[in-house]
């Protein structure tokens, strides 16, 4: 079978880490064809896909990931499995190759259906299942930011569209940068970010979940290092072995069939104490790290 991978650069891959990586090196090991697809490597033409795309042999040579064989061009009879791998932010150019990808024959299994990425931002789709979030605001509105820190005493903001830990800042009510940091993050409250509750139990850790097809594959725990707040690997944070709680269990049955309906079939959750704080539905990572415990 072809399998194709839409992604970042090849250049990008760390192989110590990258979850991209470990899918193509387990199709190859299984005796599949594995295939490198930049962003726009994709053309329609006359209601057939073409996918401009360099064969891959992936390997485990740190600084070298990959042997880069011939670059060819398989219509889309010719592609059995495409992976959407690449990196938020989810810009125009990403929603042009979901929108390409959705031209292709019903057999081609795209991973995750396109239409289903669309529909879930990772940071606002969550506010849905209220059941099991902390509170939590979006919006722009100065009064209601203000009201939102002042009645939950202490919040998280972040905006919408981040990505890796990246502006996510902590905030106490009576802060003297409050007013500073929402400036920043709505740009001038020209933009939506999003508010939340501030967990205690995060000081403990945030636990990655991965499913795959609405079911828990496994899980790690994600602690911040003594300088930083923030949980994430990308922000210094380190790993943890974590098993699945009854409470993880409340959670992901509260939000599986709504995945499942979606066509979302490889999903990252992230939980904190009681509560699941994102979805993540574009490149979910932590398989190696769950491996390794």
């Amino acid at each position: 079978m072809n399998y194709v991978f839409l992604m970042d650069p090849l250049s990008s891959v760390i192989i110590e880490k990258d979850t991209t990586f470990v899918l193509m090196l387990s199709a190859f090991k299984k005796g599949h064809k594995v295939f490198f697809l930049p962003s726009g490597g994709m053309v329609l033409k006359n209601g057939r896909m073409n996918f401009h795309i360099t064969e891959v042999v992936p390997q485990q040579v740190k600084g070298a990931p990959f042997i880069e064989k011939n670059q060819c061009c398989l219509s889309d009879d010719e592609v059995d499995v495409v992976f959407i791998r690449t990196d938020p932010p989810f810009n125009y150019e990403y929603l042009v190759n979901t929108w390409l990808l959705e031209r292709s024959p019903s057999k081609v299994k795209i991973i995750n259906k396109p239409s289903g990425v669309r529909a879930a931002n990772e940071k606002i789709w969550a506010t849905q299942f209220v059941s099991v979030i902390p509170p939590t605001l979006v919006g722009r509105q100065k009064s209601e930011l203000l009201d939102f820190l002042s009645a939950e005493n202490e919040i998280v903001a972040k905006p919408t569209d981040g990505f890796g830990g990246q502006q996510i800042f902590k905030i106490k009510n009576g802060d003297s940068n409050a007013s500073v940091i929402f400036e920043t993050l709505t740009q001038n409250y020209s933009r939506d970010i999003i508010l939340q509750k501030y967990i205690n139990e995060s000081t403990m850790g945030d636990k990655r979940i991965l499913l795959l097809n609405g079911e828990p594959l496994g899980a790690v725990l994600r602690v911040h290092c003594q300088s930083d707040h923030r949980n994430n690997i990308f922000s210094g944070g380190k790993v943890e072995r974590s098993g699945i709680s009854d409470n993880d269990l409340r959670i992901i049955d509260a939000i599986s069939s709504e995945i499942k309906r979606l066509g979302l079939y490889f999903v990252g959750i992230d939980i904190i104490g009681n509560y699941l704080i994102e979805i993540n539905v574009t490149s979910p990572t932590c398989i190696q790290e769950i491996d390794r415990f």
